[in-house]
């Protein structure tokens, strides 16, 4: 781990801190208590997920205002001529939610922690664990890990988890508390961690 924590103090000290102190401070400047903010970005968390994040984002630009509106057939096709990789699994997912923005939005700000992510993985089609953090931490919450394959080879290559074949509930859990003794060390919280990891595997700052 020690040498994880010395690559992690060398970003800090260098031009990437800027560009994460930046990123984070535009998740929490969502305002969670308008539905169709917390629904713009959990269109984006859908579209992502098992996606190109650089395609997913330029999608997602191109496609939100449709996500209010569309039909899921509609948005399907929309997808589709954008050589979106699942287009039908993920319309019918987005569409799903936009009835129901109001009903994700309330439990977003009612609930707390664990309660809050658990609601999500449990009541919004196309959330796993890793989806439902990227969600939260997108609008402002920084106490979820998002694990994802960039994570899970880091932390492999750092001798710090054996990688799970599948990713369970409870391997996903126990990750998490992996990352959040990281995080304590290397006095940061889970997403801006994840952006620091993040960078360390791939060269970019996204969200």
């Amino acid at each position: 781990m020690n040498h994880l924590l010395d690559e992690i103090q060398k970003l800090k000290t260098s031009p990437v801190h800027t560009l994460i102190a930046q990123r984070i401070q535009e998740f929490k400047t969502v305002d969670i208590n308008s539905p169709d903010e917390v629904f713009t970005e959990l269109c984006f968390c859908i579209l992502t997920a098992n996606f190109s994040a650089q395609r997913g984002i330029t999608i997602h630009q191109q496609l939100k205002s449709c996500f209010f509106t569309d039909t899921q057939d509609t948005l399907e096709k929309k997808l589709r001529a954008c050589g979106y990789r699942f287009p039908h699994t993920r319309a019918q997912y987005i569409t799903s939610s936009a009835h129901r923005k109001q009903l994700i939005q309330h439990h977003i700000v009612t609930l707390d922690g664990e309660d809050r992510r658990h609601w999500l993985v449990n009541n919004v089609a196309g959330l796993g664990y890793k989806e439902a953090s990227h969600f939260l931490r997108n609008i402002g919450f920084d106490t979820y890990a998002i694990i994802d394959s960039h994570i899970l080879n880091l932390l492999t290559q750092h001798n710090l988890i054996l990688e799970p074949k599948p990713l369970t509930k409870k391997k996903y859990l126990e990750i998490e508390h992996v990352l959040q003794t990281i995080a304590s060390q290397a006095q940061l919280t889970l997403a801006e961690l994840d952006l620091y990891l993040w960078y360390m595997e791939t060269g970019t700052v996204l969200k």
